[in-house]
């Protein structure tokens, strides 16, 4: 069954390839970028492969854009069947000296989800299904070591504890799950990394499409669970 996807910062890296699988299975894509302008030469492309892709202005740092972006798909008739909080940025920088990275770091890796959520959500309950789906980073496992720069790994860290709490309170048939998708060759990435952008986005399309009794709550990997 077609269901309607958003993905947050998604006009490049891994959350276009992310619009791409989705688009591909068959389902509707809104395409979220702050940038509607860059977020249309992305779409562009898409389409001209055939694939049904809207382009959705969307801040996910601001609570306003998100809630403007909610209203505008309401007004269209628009339900959002899967989020996928994919918005995320590095900021580098040590904790106890120099310019402070946290506030940046927090504000988009952490906060962005948590506005979205709050608003596509309890949608998503009341017509009993939903799907949601957090980007985050090993770098942001405890397992793992905490490593990267230090407010990154923090706030991944925080994001897959949203996550859990987050399933807790999604209500009947929505599953919420976070996922690491490697080191992958983005701008973000570099051309050093050693996974491809299709590998990075699959299990991104795994966790939007789970079935009904399917987990929530989880970190995964190459579709298989990880520590946390």
């Amino acid at each position: 069954m077609t269901k309607r996807a958003l993905v947050t910062g998604a006009n490049r890296g891994i959350g276009l390839e992310i619009c791409r699988q989705l688009a591909k299975a068959g389902h509707a894509v809104l395409l979220g970028a702050r940038d509607p302008a860059l977020g249309e030469e992305a779409a562009a492309k898409l389409r001209a492969e055939g694939l049904d892709v809207t382009v959705v202005e969307i801040d996910v740092s601001k609570p306003a854009s998100v809630k403007k972006c909610a209203a505008a798909l309401k007004k269209q008739g628009h339900d959002v069947d899967m989020l996928v909080n994919n918005a995320g940025v590095i900021a580098e920088g040590k904790l106890l000296s120099g310019p402070d990275p946290m506030k940046g770091a927090l504000a988009v890796n952490l906060l962005g989800p948590l506005n979205t959520a709050r608003v596509f959500m309890p949608a998503m309950a009341a017509r009993g299904w939903g799907r949601v789906v957090n980007v985050s980073s090993t770098w942001g496992s405890f397992e793992s070591g905490l490593e990267g720069p230090a407010a990154y790994a923090v706030s991944k860290a925080a994001l897959n504890a949203l996550t859990v709490r987050l399933a807790r309170e999604a209500g009947e048939g929505v599953l919420v799950n976070a996922m690491c998708p490697g080191w992958v060759r983005t701008r973000m990435g570099g051309d050093g990394a050693d996974r491809s952008v299709e590998e990075g986005a699959d299990t991104a399309l795994f966790l939007a499409t789970l079935p009904d009794d399917g987990p929530s709550g989880g970190f995964f990997r190459d579709r298989a669970p990880i520590a946390w």
